[in-house]
């Protein structure tokens, strides 16, 4: 029976630490291009359906974390949820 628990416990680790890789590669992937409109202010390439739609989805992405307490998920979509409305208030500042 304690191999069992400390394979479960193994387990959760090893779910957690692909969750946080997961979530810190799609995170930081959206770095770039905010960046990139800060620094140029060009935001013709960027679509403002896309981006509403998507800030929304990540805001709900975000609260089902906190509903869950499942940190992975919550610490990728603030960070997301931050750069994401960076660049949808630029769109619509800069259109």
């Amino acid at each position: 029976m304690p191999v069992l628990i400390c394979l479960k416990r193994f387990t959760m680790t090893l779910t957690d630490l692909i969750g946080y890789l997961a979530a810190s590669l799609t995170t930081f992937s959206f770095v770039p291009q905010a960046l990139h409109t800060f620094k140029t202010k060009d935001v013709r390439g960027i679509s403002l359906g896309m981006y509403s739609v998507f800030t929304a989805g990540i805001a709900l992405w975000l609260a089902y974390g906190l509903m869950l307490s499942a940190w992975p998920i919550v610490a990728a979509n603030a960070i997301t949820l931050v750069l994401a409305a960076s660049i949808l208030v630029m769109k619509l500042r800069y259109r």
